[in-house]
């Protein structure tokens, strides 16, 4: 047997719910479509996917009246990090949020209007693609991109290892920002350290304000709201454990740092 390429074919309620979902948020296109019929492809190694209304009569009568349920479309991506955060910031229906399994594997999900389930999975993986549990792959090497960098109204933010780029506890990333800019009022569940590389910056916790000038460094204690701001131009290296979340005076919940992912 020779498979020259794979196609996954879903019967649903409305498909043209299910093609604008996986147009818009996953990137595939339309390569044929008729009434209650379309075709999806990437272009890429994705499984394609064909989406049959309900009822029609091309299929068996047997299956006219079944509905997609009970299975996953997963795909194999890299940087799920910056994917989960990008569909977050366009609304994507992230029903079930980024997770890691005991043996490597991380993953988030979405729901489509149907409730197809869509599942986006990575590797734990070293940079030349070994499995983490690999006893020949000591060391993981990352190298800095433009994926990984946030840029808010108050700083720039450059994310160095995390739990999508090969560290299992550890995340650190750079801060740079412009003279007299601050930050809003936070807290951060995790401790963290923060090391003056440039210039320096004013930390104020507990009613207190410290001046941490080049080559001091700063630790802050978590769930301790503070306040942070330049003085001049800054710039510092900041770490925590990866698991730390921000929370913001005045809202809900809390706020991941997709820096920090």
């Amino acid at each position: 047997m020779n498979v020259s390429a794979s196609t996954l074919s879903l019967t649903v309620a409305d498909v043209d719910a299910s093609r604008a979902f996986l147009c818009t948020h996953l990137g595939y296109e339309v390569a044929m479509a008729d009434d209650g019929f379309v075709s999806l492809t990437r272009g890429d190694a994705a499984v394609d996917v064909v989406l049959l209304r309900g009822g029609t009569d091309v299929l068996p009568p047997e299956q006219r009246d079944q509905r997609a349920a009970g299975l996953i479309l997963a795909l194999t991506v890299t940087d799920l990090a910056a994917e989960e955060a990008k569909l977050r910031a366009a609304g994507a229906p992230i029903t079930m949020p980024l997770r890691e399994e005991p043996w490597g594997e991380r993953l988030f999900q979405m729901t489509d209007p149907n409730g197809v389930v869509v599942q986006l999975v990575e590797w734990a993986a070293t940079a030349d693609g070994h499995p983490a549990d690999d006893e020949s792959a000591a060391m993981v090497v990352i190298t800095p991109s433009t994926d990984h960098v946030t840029i808010s109204p108050n700083a720039t933010m450059a994310g160095l290892a995390a739990p999508s780029r090969g560290s299992s506890e550890l995340s650190t990333w750079t801060v740079t920002m412009d003279a007299g800019a601050t930050g809003p009022e936070h807290s951060i569940s995790r401790e963290q350290v923060w090391t003056v590389t440039a210039g320096a910056l004013e930390v104020t916790c507990l009613g207190r304000t410290e001046k941490v000038a080049a080559g001091q460094t700063l630790i802050l204690p978590p769930g301790l709201l503070r306040r942070i701001h330049a003085p001049e131009q800054a710039e510092a290296h900041v770490s925590m454990p990866a698991d730390g979340v921000a929370s913001v005076p005045g809202t809900e919940g809390t706020r991941e740092l997709p820096w920090a992912m």
